[in-house]
């Protein structure tokens, strides 16, 4: 290597000692995440209820919330507004094409729970409590004729919901139900 080779390179050298010395130190942006942290954001609910939290609601009690918070969007009686119904439907067997609801798409009970608490209301996600989202979910699955009027829905008994589109919903990991 000549002297003039070694010289034009010493600059590229040198940068690169510099730059490891600083990246090593980091930029002290942040802080750690804390197991509470996870914990937080961890409310995944699976088919098989594993996930639900305590707590539990009516249909009763969730009438009255989706009359506060979710009415304006998805209708009087969750027959769709500005978003999509959430009640009635023929059956998706009939097409593509057919309004999927509650009663006629989903294949499992606690999907819902996990949506209403996870995405709803739209305009403040996360926003309910437990107890809410339960009786809200309660409410359209007798809305829909899935549950009894004044059926208790819980960590306990919604998983045993049967919905009506079990048989023909194909689920992508059999081996966590």
């Amino acid at each position: 290597m000549s002297t003039f080779e070694f010289l034009r390179s010493l600059p590229a050298v040198a940068l690169a000692l510099a730059s490891g010395a600083v990246l090593a130190a980091g930029p002290n942006l942040g802080k750690p995440v804390t197991d509470a942290d996870i914990a937080a954001w961890d409310i995944s609910v699976l088919p098989d209820g594993t996930g639900l939290p305590p707590g539990s609601g009516t249909p009763k009690q969730g009438e009255r919330i989706f009359a506060q918070k979710c009415v304006a969007c998805h209708g009087e009686g969750g027959k769709g507004g500005i978003s999509g119904a959430l009640v009635g439907g023929r059956p998706v067997s009939e097409g593509i094409d057919s309004v999927k609801t509650i009663a006629n798409f989903w294949g499992y009970a606690t999907p819902v729970f996990d949506f209403i608490r996870r995405a709803m209301p739209y305009q403040q996600p996360r926003s309910l409590t437990d107890d809410e989202a339960y009786a809200l979910t309660a409410y359209l699955l007798a809305l829909n004729k899935i549950i009894g009027e004044n059926d208790v829905m819980n960590a306990q008994t919604l998983p045993k919901v049967r919905m009506p589109n079990r048989d023909n919903f194909i689920i992508r990991f059999p081996e966590k139900i």
